[in-house]
């Protein structure tokens, strides 16, 4: 069946905002500027605010679900599934594990390349797979299992790539390795979101902007309260501002004074994840969650490509090598591998109702998974 015009354009709009999400952290981690009290040039590397701006851009998605809800009003659809009452603090415990996801993800982003930090979040499909084995008592089909294991192969291959790869003055290779590190740590995180998510907040039948937007508001106020305390925790070596502590966000903001290329940046970061997450949702609602995890996976060559062109990074074969395996579990755990073997057999498609979103049992990521 060939896609409409809207189709493609939330194909195209999931695939370019997704993109700007990543490239937009990254920019404003190579900006250098002066900070406050006529500090010294340095890189721009506010992680936690950075974090606070994408709750921010997440928190957006609750005004984008009340105008669709007052539209509604206007043209009731009495096909349309209706709202169950829920608890709003049932989004708390999945918003403070994506709050702490988010924020090491945004500090191992410092650390490696924009390319391996996409690649590396990945690893969700090992720890999704085998929580909700453990929690959920789901079954995992053999292919889920080769999958897994094929996921474990491509993070070894580009963890490989980032250690032969060559290093400058600002990611060496002890940050890099890391980084990497942090980035599989922090899906562990993001898996056991995945498991609050599917065990306490989608039997209620909540609209996913109103999930994401409920999650983003917490995360937002949440985080900003803890801004307060980061501007006196000493942080070492793994503090990116003058003052050596875990975040400095007045710093922050005398570099984007100075340097206003940064609010770019930091707007790009806040707007992207808000469509972002409106493009993902109406992709499969409109197409299928397969077609998701395609566009998700192209999203990754995407901003690979731009960092090689922008020489943010330095070429390596094996990451081409890493993202097949990776590409390969990816389909293998998402069922991808069904619709062609069963062209290949001449037998009958499978029934487009087992392509749309699910959780942990497949193609289903959490519903505000896009850093």
């Amino acid at each position: 069946m060939a896609w409409t015009k809207y189709q493609l354009f939330l194909a195209g709009l999931m695939l370019v905002t997704g993109s700007i999400n990543t490239l937009s952290a990254k920019w404003a981690d190579n900006f250098v500027a002066p900070g406050c009290g006529g500090s010294q040039e340095h890189s721009f590397q506010h992680p936690f605010l950075q974090a606070v701006g994408m709750f921010l851009g997440e928190f957006s998605c609750l005004a984008a679900f009340y105008l669709l809800r007052c539209r509604a009003a206007r043209h009731p659809d009495t096909s349309a599934d209706p709202q169950q009452p829920f608890n709003p603090l049932l989004f708390l415990p999945p918003a403070l594990c994506d709050m702490t996801g988010t924020s090491i993800m945004y500090v191992a982003l410092n650390m490696t390349s924009a390319s391996s930090f996409q690649m590396l979040r990945g690893a969700v499909i090992i720890f999704t797979g085998l929580f909700s084995v453990a929690f959920l008592g789901r079954r995992l089909a053999l292919s889920q299992w080769l999958g897994i294991l094929a996921t474990i192969a491509g993070l070894v291959v580009v963890g490989l790539a980032d250690l032969l790869s060559k290093h400058d003055s600002q990611h060496k290779l002890s940050e890099v390795i890391t980084g990497d590190l942090l980035i599989i740590m922090a899906q562990i995180i993001v898996s056991i979101q995945m498991v609050l998510e599917e065990k306490f907040v989608y039997k209620h039948n909540v609209h996913p902007l109103r999930a994401v937007g409920t999650e983003g508001l917490f995360g937002f106020v949440i985080l900003s309260l803890l801004l307060i305390p980061m501007y006196y925790i000493p942080a070492g070596s793994f503090s990116g501002n003058p003052r050596g502590t875990l975040e400095d966000a007045l710093d922050a903001f005398c570099q984007v004074g100075r340097q206003p290329l940064i609010a770019l940046a930091l707007l790009g970061n806040i707007s992207s994840i808000a469509f972002f997450n409106f493009a993902g949702i109406s992709v499969t609602k409109e197409l299928s969650a397969t077609t998701r995890m395609v566009l998700d996976s192209l999203r990754t060559v995407v901003i690979w490509a731009l960092s090689l062109a922008l020489g943010w990074e330095a070429f390596h074969p094996l990451q081409i090598l890493g993202f097949l395996i990776l590409l390969a579990g990816t389909a293998l755990y998402n069922g991808l591998h069904r619709p062609l073997l069963a062209r290949l057999s001449r037998g009958r498609p499978p029934a487009e109702e087992g392509e749309r979103e699910r959780l942990l049992g497949g193609s289903r990521t959490a519903i505000n998974n896009a850093s």
